[in-house]
């Protein structure tokens, strides 16, 4: 599953002890460990081999530069939904022809900079498209430019994953991509366009997926109407069958690579490699937490335990600000402290352990909201001011959603590697929190 274990007691990554890395680092900090990632990203490579997918690792779930270098070294391509997101693509050394630009509001400017205008930019090599005024944009741009780029279109298979209400994205009620029906409608209009290819079809069906169901009857609708496009005199090349594998926040919770290769590879292994021979169709995948979840977790450091009422809180220096998954999605995270006795040493991470001497608490930030909490009527061994806690699977859409709310400075981040600790975000100070705020700038209006 991951690099992080228990060894007399004390929490490790790879070869370092976490209790004396916070001592030097201190807290909150990020911890990722570059095994894990590497390990997540090839067991997808291994499961998924027979279908040669393009990989391309979601970037809003961890964007530190260094460890997009890390997938990237793999060879990773990579999917983003920003100009930011790019920029630390090419940061990371990532090719141009390996990335996918997705997301339902990009900009002109955007747009442009994906399309290679910027000094030195290599154009991206496909363009999701989530609607038909996106797709007149980008062509409009693309023909001012006189460059010629492709596309996939984002289609919505109406497939409920049965995720959490803010991470499904594959049913008829969400924002992205368009209807089967309209799909046919759009590539009459467009599919034949002069400087965007509509080449292929795109799914995302939300995210965290425990099943393999879903992905298996939106590919036989995508391939369906992969059918009846082909029929129609359109030539689809690419199927991007999204992301939204799961990662495991409790032991054994998710399905591996395997599993779910073992569903969707039948299902595409005639269209990669046709029988009679023939080009194939270049299948996509875009993994993200199940690469990046286990590969990260977050340390921060217990400032008070009090009791209210009934209530027993451990009040602690990371909250919302820093992993606001808790307060946004109700999201689980094993939480643990980084140093135990031997009788409460976790063999699992679950919500409920079986170990002596427990105690019901909630563990909080500092943020001045009732909403600030990693965790509620959580059974956790007895803690002290100044003990460090460690909060599990926090690689994904932790530090990549973390905030300055209330001014509080980000957390810094650091990149195991063996027995090597290397800090790659230094932790912010409170003069980077207002140093844009000290030069005003008269817009003259």
């Amino acid at each position: 599953m991951d690099y992080f274990r228990y060894d007399d007691g004390r929490l490790r990554c790879e070869e370092v002890d976490l209790g004396e890395l916070a001592a030097r680092a201190g807290t909150p900090t990020y911890i990722y460990s570059r095994a894990t990632f590497a390990l997540h990203y090839d067991r997808i490579a291994e499961a998924f081999a027979p279908l040669n997918p393009l990989i391309c690792y979601s970037v809003k779930s961890c964007s530190n530069v260094h460890i997009l270098k890390v997938l990237a070294e793999r060879g990773a391509g990579m999917d983003v939904v920003s100009g930011g997101e790019l920029h630390r693509t090419r940061l990371a050394g990532v090719p141009g022809s390996k990335v996918l630009y997705a997301g339902v509001g990009k900009t002109e400017t955007e747009i442009r900079d994906a399309l290679g205008a910027g000094l030195g930019a290599e154009p991206i090599g496909t363009f999701n498209i989530e609607s038909e005024p996106e797709f007149q944009v980008i062509a409009n741009i693309a023909r001012a430019m006189n460059v010629q780029a492709r596309a996939a279109l984002r289609v919505n298979p109406d497939v409920d994953a049965h995720t959490h209400a803010y991470t499904t994205t594959g049913t008829a009620e969400t924002k992205f991509g368009v209807d089967l029906t309209r799909a046919r409608e759009f590539f009459a209009r467009y599919g034949r366009h002069s400087h965007l290819r509509l080449t292929g079809v795109h799914l995302h069906l939300g995210s965290p997926i425990n099943s393999t169901a879903p992905y298996v009857e939106a590919i036989r609708r995508a391939l369906a109407l992969m059918d009846t496009l082909a029929k129609e005199g359109f030539e689809i090349d690419t199927l991007d069958v999204g992301g939204g594998f799961a990662a495991d926040y409790t032991t054994g919770n998710s399905l591996d690579a395997a599993a779910y290769a073992a569903a969707i590879v039948p299902l595409l292994r005639d269209r990669v490699t046709p029988r009679g021979g023939g080009a194939g169709l270049r299948l996509i995948i875009e993994p993200g937490r199940t690469i990046s979840a286990n590969a990260g977790v977050l340390l921060t450091r217990v400032q008070y335990v009090k009791r209210s009422g009934l209530k027993k809180f451990i009040v602690c220096d990371a909250g919302m600000q820093t992993l606001i998954r808790p307060s946004l999605y109700g999201a689980f995270h094993f939480i643990w402290p980084a140093a135990v006795a031997p009788q409460h040493t976790p063999e699992r991470r679950a919500e409920k352990l079986d170990l002596p001497g427990l105690e019901v608490c909630d563990v909080v930030g500092p943020i001045c909201e009732s909403g600030d909490f990693l965790a509620k009527d959580r059974s956790l061994p007895p803690v002290a001011r100044g003990d460090l806690l460690a909060v599990f699977a926090a690689g994904a859409y932790g530090m990549s959603m973390a905030s300055r709310y209330n001014s509080q400075p980000f957390p810094a981040e650091v990149l195991i590697d063996g027995t090597r600790a290397t800090v790659i975000r230094r932790r912010e100070t409170y003069d980077d929190l207002v140093r844009d705020e000290l030069s005003p700038t008269d817009l003259g209006v």
